[in-house]
């Protein structure tokens, strides 16, 4: 009489496990602070994107700055710790503009608010100024360079981007300049080759 008690010599499926359904958007950003800092993220965060208060209370913050009911949230559940600069995690967010002169003003208004970049620097596919807020979580925002997704990834696969994937750093007060000399946006935002470089 033969046994069926072990079936550990099954056939394994090769059927592929499906595709999961692309989301059609990214909605939002929340971000823990402590309590000591929840008033200082609130406004940091609300005059960084010219936002409105969509939802507060005691430990939330929600704003909205478009269509979307809330792009950034602030949270500050008890016990939570400063940032930990070195730890894994979220490297930065980022936000669009649609021209170069959009994002120049955008920098020429914080800058009215005594927030200004730690970084500018044109990777090739984007024109970015780089922000600490006052966790140390980064902010990027950035302009498109190119119109078309196959140009970008041209560039993402030339020698250019392969000796050199971080780009090019710029002075936003010159880029100003240039943008007010009448200067095409097109030519501002050519990346400026450099050859190989390191890790800024």
């Amino acid at each position: 009489m033969t046994s069926h008690a072990d079936d550990s010599h099954e056939i394994p499926s090769t059927t592929s496990p499906p595709t999961v359904i692309q989301p059609q958007s990214l909605a939002h950003v929340l971000l823990k602070t402590p309590a000591a800092q929840f008033e200082t993220m609130k406004t940091y965060y609300r005059t960084f994107l010219g936002a409105k208060v969509a939802y507060e209370n005691d430990m939330l913050y929600l704003l909205a700055y478009d269509e979307e009911h809330h792009r950034v949230g602030i949270f500050a559940p008890p016990g939570t710790v400063p940032k930990t600069h070195n730890s894994a995690g979220l490297a930065h967010f980022c936000f669009s503009y649609g021209t170069l002169r959009e994002l120049a003003t955008s920098y020429t208004q914080r800058k009215a608010h005594g927030i200004t970049p730690s970084w500018c620097v044109n990777h090739g596919p984007t024109t970015s100024m780089y922000y600490a807020d006052p966790d140390g979580n980064e902010i990027e925002v950035q302009v498109e360079n190119f119109d078309d997704v196959n140009d970008v990834k041209m560039f993402l696969e030339s020698d250019n981007f392969r000796m050199n994937p971080f780009g090019t750093d710029f002075d936003p007060e010159t880029l100003i300049k240039r943008l007010d000399s009448g200067e095409a946006e097109k030519e501002i935002m050519k990346r400026i080759e450099i050859g190989p470089r390191t890790m800024p």
